[in-house]
């Protein structure tokens, strides 16, 4: 037979088994929490740096022509810079998608150029196929099925590089063609001392090697960005005044990296064999 104190110490052993119990449970939620927290955290630091600096751009220092470190004022005000663009062409963005590159298909040692027809007018661009081949056929595979055309140019970035984004068919920066390329072309004379220097196109990725998809960016000028961004083209002399008209109106934030104020739209893009 169990004695009352005998009973008295299992029930409080009872007790302090359950508490115990208790305080486990607790403290494995809370971990489980505090790592959620600190994964969208993560998250959130990692695609704000991003956005800033990548996008699907990758990286930059963050400083002037100068070399000193820039910091958009919290007061700035969003440049009111009248629009000096036209509407849109009629028609809408394709819901494309692909799940592996596709087959090379051109011809390397051939001449390829890039048309945008924008808004904005026309930019030409000489593409690089021998340098970088699957960027270009990519972009001739692309270009051909409709993949670019009626997709805005959803970045404008004004302070510390200075580059327009396009390519994103959801016009949010995280959109793409399913697939990815190899980086090409990383060492191209016309990089010199991590610039890429004004008119030249390349491709944005997510910051990791081999990442590019379909968007991509035109530098108006000289812009400090280390060797990671496939350089694919080069923008023909009036390409640049349509570009630079397009930067001249601002973007839409004030704090340098938002929207451009231009309406900026490709209504169509061609790849041609010249």
């Amino acid at each position: 037979m169990v004695s009352q104190e005998q009973r008295r110490r299992q029930l409080a052993r009872e007790k302090f088994l359950r508490q115990q119990q208790r305080r486990t449970e607790s403290r494995r939620k809370a971990r489980v929490r505090n790592s959620a927290i600190a994964s969208v955290l993560g998250v959130i630091v990692i695609g704000s740096v991003a956005l800033y600096t990548t996008h699907v751009l990758g990286g930059d220092d963050k400083k002037t022509d100068a070399g000193a470190k820039t910091k958009p004022s919290a007061s700035a005000q969003p440049s009111k810079a009248p629009d000096p663009c036209q509407k849109p062409a009629a028609g809408s963005v394709k819901k494309l998608s692909w799940k592996k590159e596709p087959a090379m298909s051109i011809d390397t040692s051939a001449k390829y150029t890039l048309d945008l027809s924008t808004t904005c007018g026309d930019i030409p661009i000489a593409l690089k196929a021998s340098a970088a081949p699957h960027t270009v056929n990519s972009f001739d595979f692309l270009a051909g099925k409709g993949f670019f055309d009626h997709t805005k140019c959803h970045r404008l970035t004004t302070q510390g590089i200075y580059v327009l984004q396009c390519g994103d068919p959801q016009g949010t920066g995280m959109g793409g063609p399913g697939y990815t390329l190899p980086d090409e072309n990383l060492k191209d004379a016309g990089l010199k001392k991590n610039t890429y220097p004004a008119g030249t196109v390349a491709m944005a990725n997510t910051g990791q090697k081999h990442t590019g998809g379909s968007q991509f960016f035109l530098v108006y000028k000289d812009s400090p960005l280390p060797p990671q961004y496939t350089p694919f083209g080069t923008i023909s002399a009036s390409g640049m005044k349509v570009l630079n008209k397009i930067a001249a109106a601002g973007e839409s934030t004030g704090q340098g990296d938002g929207a451009p104020n231009a309406t900026v739209v490709i209504n169509k893009a061609t790849v041609a064999k010249s």
